[in-house]
């Protein structure tokens, strides 16, 4: 709800929950005991609200008042105000029309979305070389094989990155297990074992060769490979009692969610590695000691017995309507820059082809593995945000088959930072941001020493007779 003295403009979306009631002006306004012109005015965002009115629409037509005094939808208001930058699109938008239109159709806004995304995909593959397959980057936006892991990551990001349901069952069953009065590894291997009647077996790498984790349904064992560490352990069983305890559950939501048939299996997987996360790290008591730490990653995985991974990723999840965390993204790459995982609770949006930005220094870690980098970023919308990046292990290697290292990214908005004990002693105010962009193929950025391609939504140019600091030229705005 609005802070005091502040004004509450909410015409359109007055106006689209008059609608869904099917109500007329004059209709609403006799049920709230005002005239239609005040309504009117309203709507037309002439008239702030009154928190008596907000409240008496809230008793009147029984809904949280948040539902209609909540800010614009930040996150798709910025996806659409990067589409539009387009030039397909022609003249540019205004921010305050962009919001506009958000408030009011935000179905619009996601449909409008989609289109565009289309129009993308058809711009990558014009081109393309005749071979697609030469170039991976193409390959992540063309083939088949990955629309159900794309389908999948969209599912969440219009989540949120928070699964109420599932989240809310395993607090449940966390408090019943009370998992934090005892070590974690026995809790869980008890519920296993006393109310579904497995075990888990810990086998040495000859017999799991190429795998971390195999279950045995019939003898109702799940062996685990050795090369596992203890974080790793507990979250193989936390999902196999999710799956036992609750797929029903599992089953529900992804049902209701309508995934394609070839989306289901890892649909259920993610749904199960939700429950897992949510199982060892509770949401309440998670959520109040990652504000009390200040979001010190390392040592919430201390107190919760998990990886840095399985808690920067969980912080992206903290969304429940009425406790909120900050809202974090999350981003894993491998030196290669291939982006193998990436949540976003904010509306930092991450393209599906062409990697990331190289001057985000999630990339930088690798010359400096285990140590946290920060770098406050400021994207080509005019957006800023505080950036935290670690290279982590994801399990353990040996001498021959040395561990596979990767790049953890989290960031948030920068009005989150001083929530955060990483900008502690970094004086925001006077951080000049890093210039990145999303990635090559769509950062117009000019003079950039790092771009790899120019931007498909410029024309092409080269001179034979200057060399910028960059090797591709591209036309303005302007001049397409």
């Amino acid at each position: 709800m609005a802070e005091r003295g502040e004004k509450l403009i909410i015409g359109a979306r007055l106006r689209r929950l008059r609608r869904t009631l099917g109500l007329t002006q004059a209709k609403m306004a006799q049920d709230l005991g005002v005239s239609p012109s005040y309504i009117t005015l309203i709507e037309a965002n002439q008239r702030p609200v009154s928190a008596r009115l907000l409240v008496r629409l809230a008793e009147v037509y029984d809904f949280s008042p948040g539902e209609i005094a909540g800010g614009t939808d930040l996150q798709l208001q910025g996806e659409l105000e990067s589409a539009l930058k387009d030039p397909l699109f022609g003249e540019s938008v205004a921010r305050s029309e962009v919001e506009e239109v958000v408030n009011a159709s935000p179905a619009l806004a996601r449909g409008l979305l989609r289109l565009h995304e289309k129009y993308r995909a058809m711009a990558m593959a014009a081109i393309s070389d005749e071979n697609p397959y030469a170039d991976r980057d193409k390959v992540e936006l063309l083939e088949q094989t990955a629309r159900p892991v794309e389908e999948v990551r969209a599912y969440f990001h219009a989540c949120q990155n928070h699964i109420d349901r599932i989240d809310r069952a395993a607090e449940a069953l966390a408090d019943e297990l009370e998992i934090w009065r005892s070590e974690p590894h026995i809790v869980l291997n008890d519920r296993l074992r006393e109310r579904h009647g497995w075990r888990v077996r810990i086998l040495p790498q000859e017999l799991m060769p190429g795998l971390l984790r195999l279950i045995d349904p019939h003898r109702r064992h799940l062996n685990l490979s050795e090369r596992l560490d203890q974080p790793g352990r507990r979250f193989q069983i936390a999902v196999q009692l999710a799956r036992l305890d609750h797929g029903d559950l599992i089953e529900a939501e992804t049902e209701a969610a309508g995934f394609s048939p070839e989306a289901l299996p890892l649909a259920r997987t993610s749904f199960a590695n939700y429950f897992a996360a949510a199982l060892l790290m509770p949401y309440s008591r998670f959520l109040k000691a990652a504000e009390r730490e200040r979001y010190d990653i390392e040592l919430l995985c201390q107190r919760f017995g998990t990886s840095y991974e399985q808690v920067a990723h969980r912080l992206t999840t903290l969304q429940r309507p009425d406790a909120r965390g900050v809202p974090f993204f999350f981003v894993r790459l491998d030196r290669a820059g291939n982006v193998s995982k990436r949540f976003s609770a904010g509306r930092f949006h991450f393209s599906k082809f062409g990697g990331s930005c190289p001057l985000w220094n999630i990339h930088a870690c690798f010359e400096t593995p285990d140590k946290v980098q920060t770098q406050v970023i400021g994207m080509p919308d005019g957006t800023t945000y505080f950036s935290i990046a670690r290279t982590v292990t994801r399990q353990l290697g040996t001498y021959e088959s040395p561990a596979a290292r990767f790049a953890i990214g989290l960031g948030c908005d920068i009005a989150y930072a001083p929530r955060l004990i990483y900008a502690k002693h970094m004086g925001l105010d006077a951080v000049e941001p890093e210039p990145i962009g999303v990635n090559c193929y769509l950062c117009e950025r000019p003079d950039c020493a790092s771009r790899a391609y120019p931007p498909i939504n410029r024309a092409f140019s080269f001179s034979e007779r200057a060399r910028g600091v960059s090797a591709f030229s591209f036309a303005g705005p302007d001049e397409d």
